[in-house]
């Protein structure tokens, strides 16, 4: 199936954005702005599943799933196929146990995600840039560094004080990518106005295609 950014993008925040709704309707005491990258987790796979996709969380990347050893190898966040098939194993193809309809590792769409808020519970978040740098990039390695993925992209959730910083932070981070030489296309963005808790008043949801994406 051809993959589209701009309709993980749509599907994302969609979700997210239900979520920070449903937040205020509680009226929680925090919104989803305080929620870590592993606690967003959940609700980003859930708005991809309600919109279609097949959701796979923690899958090992194709290179290391040759390797007898389950637990060994570098991990991807979410890996979406079509149809909602379950992911070939690549220990079992062409066995009698490859029986059961599966999506090939190159027809799935392999997600990283990293989420940083410009704010937290304690106030501003004094590693907010770092955060957005170091650790992202070393996403996109992971993701073009794989000779089997064919189709691939990192997921950005940036909490800020306003749509002005969002845009120009996430506009920033693609420029130094592109002069660093790493291979990042232009994001499909969304964002949305939440409910100011602890200082961000805006979620941004922007997916990079790295391959094929």
């Amino acid at each position: 199936m051809p993959w589209s950014t701009s309709d993980i993008a749509d599907a994302v925040e969609a979700g997210l954005r239900k979520c920070a709704q449903d937040a205020d309707l509680e009226q929680a005491v925090y919104g989803i702005d305080v929620l870590d990258e592993l606690g967003l987790h959940p609700l980003i796979e859930q708005s991809m599943a309600d919109h279609g996709f097949g959701v796979w969380r923690e899958q090992r990347y194709p290179d290391d799933r040759k390797k007898t050893k389950r637990s060994e190898g570098q991990r991807c966040d979410i890996v979406l196929t079509p149809d909602g098939l379950p992911l070939r194993d690549p220990l079992i193809k062409g066995t009698l146990f490859d029986d059961q309809p599966a999506a090939d590792p190159q027809a799935a769409y392999w997600l990283e995600v990293k989420s940083v808020a410009q704010f937290e519970t304690g106030g501003p978040f004094p590693r907010y840039s770092a955060e957005l740098l170091s650790p992202v990039v070393k996403d996109i390695k992971k993701i073009w560094g794989d000779s089997t993925i064919r189709h691939g992209g990192l997921l950005l959730v940036l909490f800020t004080a306003s749509q002005e910083i969002a845009e120009h932070d996430l506009a920033t981070w693609h420029t130094r990518c592109l002069d660093k030489g790493y291979p990042v296309g232009p994001p499909a963005v969304r964002g949305f106005e939440i409910n100011e808790r602890m200082g961000n008043r805006w979620c941004a949801v922007a997916v990079f295609g790295i391959r094929g994406g």
